[in-house]
């Protein structure tokens, strides 16, 4: 059931959804708690997508390994274990960044260094996007109709 077609439509539309909230700017303390929450949920998503995908990463890892991918699954791939880096050390910094925050200790940058890591993480996102919109025309049935509503002429 986890690698079902609907799961994983329903994990990467929350993924994205706490992702975008995750950018939202909330002043004071009740701020941080809304962007603690929000960025552990969508940590907990990325966690489920990848382990969705684990199969995936374990077989084009061990291609790549063998010099065995074509140009356009190389570029996918590259991409993807930089979201994985990326995001994962935004993740990490995000919950080392909540004692200072809470503590009032200026002058940390685990707390910048973790928002310079979650922009590179979003244009990252922005790339796998858009590298995968086959994938996603193909889950969402866009192009399928035109194809229909053409060759029915």
């Amino acid at each position: 059931m986890m690698n079902s077609k609907r799961t994983k439509i329903i994990v990467d539309i929350l993924m994205t959804f706490f992702l975008i909230l995750s950018f939202v700017r909330w002043d004071g303390i009740g701020g941080a708690i809304y962007h603690i929450v929000v960025g552990s949920a969508c940590a907990l998503f990325f966690t489920v997508h990848i382990f969705i995908h684990i199969k995936w990463i374990k077989a084009v890892t061990k291609s790549c390994l063998r010099g065995k991918l074509s140009k356009t699954l190389r570029g996918k791939y590259i991409v993807d274990i930089l979201l994985l880096v990326v995001w994962g050390i935004s993740i990490i910094t995000g919950f080392f960044a909540i004692a200072p925050f809470f503590n009032d200790i200026s002058g940390s940058g685990i707390g910048r260094f973790h928002g310079i890591t979650a922009r590179i993480g979003l244009g990252l996102i922005v790339i796998h996007v858009i590298q995968h919109i086959p994938q996603i025309k193909s889950y969402t049935g866009i192009g399928k109709r035109a194809k229909k509503s053409c060759s029915s002429n």
